[in-house]
């Protein structure tokens, strides 16, 4: 990972439990759409108690996002330095998350979910957001890189612009899964991506046909040459 990310901060249960309802309210609903009423109403607590922990809702949403940033830090960093990990059961685990946020009836990445309301949002909040999705595209090509280097991937393009489809791809098919109800989507795009990386899509098939065809002529452009003259 490049980006810095803060470290863990020691809190109360209370806390906790106020981080675990907003980071879920978030990816059901959206940060613009729950109050602090309902993070009340859910622990069964008075909004104060809410308060005396985050004092506005914008310092809360920040540390919801810090929190979750930091996970999937932490669990990145874990598997980057098992050297006999391969690179594609790193992507596995780094997808895993996806697979498992398309099994719930409504959950997207918080990120995700936020970038939908980036222009709204609090400063604080934006740049942890951008921050999150740059660190995790560069986390993203490194796994690339790593993958060509040991000859289990080939890529059509540089990793990092490679890195850019994946994550686009992942936060992309959880929004479409959350609005057709489809869990499908997210398998569908998991498979995809890899038979391209291990050089079995049929996208890798098109290029190289392509190519044959590029250095063959067209038949159809030949015949069509022929009747004209």
């Amino acid at each position: 990972m490049t980006a810095a990310t803060a470290e863990p901060t020691l809190r109360s249960e209370t806390a906790d439990q106020i981080l675990d309802v907003a980071e879920t309210l978030i990816q059901t609903r959206n940060y613009s759409a729950f109050s602090y009423q309902d993070i009340a109403d859910a622990l069964g607590i008075r909004k104060a108690s809410i308060h005396y922990h985050f004092a506005s809702k914008a310092e809360l949403g920040a540390a919801v996002i810090d929190r979750y940033a930091e996970r999937f830090r932490r669990a990145m960093a874990s598997m980057s330095q098992d050297p006999s990990a391969s690179a594609m059961a790193m992507l596995d685990f780094y997808m895993a998350p996806y697979l498992q946020f398309a099994g719930t009836p409504d959950r997207v990445c918080v990120c995700g979910a936020l970038a939908g309301e980036m222009p709204a949002l609090p400063p604080e909040m934006r740049e942890r957001v951008d921050r999150f999705f740059t660190s995790h595209q560069a986390w993203l090509a490194g796994i690339l890189e790593r993958g060509v280097a040991r000859r289990e991937f080939t890529l059509p393009v540089p990793a990092a612009k490679m890195a850019r489809l994946i994550f686009g791809a992942l936060q992309g098919a959880l929004l479409v899964k959350r609005t057709t109800g489809d869990a499908s989507q997210m398998q569908d795009v998991v498979t995809v991506l890899k038979a391209e990386l291990s050089g079995s899509g049929t996208g890798r098939r098109a290029s190289a046909a392509k190519k044959s065809g590029t250095r063959s002529g067209n038949p159809v452009a030949k015949r069509a040459s022929r009747k004209r003259a």
